[in-house]
């Protein structure tokens, strides 16, 4: 595996959380990008939240979100929005490790090739445990 990091998810107000712990522990959010920067369509109303962003605090590597009810994913639960985001080195990797995850698991979003240029799917397993799985995609 080439990383594991903690990936929360927000209802709405990602940035808002992204910018007080930068504040609180001398972060700093090194990528962010919104719904609207992304070629699906998607309601007005969520193009300014955020997509994707990665905030460092020191040695730790966040990752964050903002939830969109209803648009695909399970409702979001106060206190259960944290999802570990595993990136792979090879796609062989990814896809072993999917096939395991996912028996008896629940996938709220199938393995595949993404705009961003990455295989990604997640799968919630038989335990629970809410993974985001990614791999990047060979350049062509």
């Amino acid at each position: 595996m080439k990383s594991l990091n903690p990936y929360l998810m927000f209802p709405g107000h990602c940035e808002e959380a992204l910018q007080f712990y930068v504040q609180a522990f001398d972060g700093e959010i090194e990528m962010l990008s919104r719904f609207g920067d992304g070629p699906m369509e998607i309601p007005e109303v969520y193009h300014q939240k955020v997509m994707h962003a990665t905030l460092r605090l020191g040695e730790v590597v966040l990752q964050a979100c903002d939830h969109l009810e209803g648009m695909g994913q399970t409702p979001y639960q106060q206190g259960s929005h944290v999802q570990l985001s595993a990136t792979f080195q090879t796609l062989e990797k990814l896809e072993a490790a999917w096939a395991q995850l996912t028996e008896g698991g629940k996938v709220s979003m199938e393995l595949q090739d993404t705009f961003w240029g990455s295989r990604f799917g997640m799968v919630q397993d038989r335990y629970g445990t809410a993974w985001m799985m990614s791999c990047d995609l060979p350049k062509a």
